[in-house]
């Protein structure tokens, strides 16, 4: 007999609130999309790390708080529409540690060297499903299930 066993690795967003504008990436590097992820906030809402990893940007861009963190598979998560940046640059963050507050909005984005990517794949992760068996017998190997999919159940 076999029982399954579900254990979810999905990670918590940069913050509590509702996505006001999915990622759309542009036609062309010029053209118009959204790079990231974008999040209606209430002002001054805690803006917290998906992963951790190491600052490498905090400052002000055109007078609106920016934080990016490198993390060791060469990605970098930017973190905007922050009212302050509370996090310096060569900061070791880990995830769920407050960066900064949101301003009206949180941008959210993920670039691996000049590309951006769906910051969902960041946040969706992956849910291992595992089959024990109740014999003690060696268990079959672990298959992967989308974060959030039919199949795993409510995440």
């Amino acid at each position: 007999m076999l029982t399954l066993l579900v254990l979810l690795t999905c990670v918590a967003p940069p913050v509590e609130a509702a996505v006001i504008d999915p990622y759309r990436p542009p036609a062309c590097p010029w053209c118009a999309g959204n790079r990231g992820i974008t999040y209606g906030t209430e002002p001054r809402t805690p803006v917290r790390a998906v992963l951790p990893g190491i600052v490498s940007f905090s400052g002000r861009v055109v007078d609106v708080a920016y934080v990016v963190v490198a993390v060791g598979d060469g990605r970098r998560l930017t973190y905007g529409g922050l009212e302050q940046a509370d996090v310096p640059v060569g900061a070791r963050v880990s995830a769920g540690q407050t960066l900064g507050v949101s301003g009206t909005t949180v941008h959210f984005g993920v670039r691996r060297g000049g590309s951006y990517e769906d910051p969902m794949s960041v946040l969706m992760g992956r849910t291992r499903a595992r089959l024990v068996r109740l014999d003690g017998r060696r268990r079959p190997p672990s298959a992967s299930i989308p974060c959030g999919s039919a199949t795993a159940g409510p995440s």
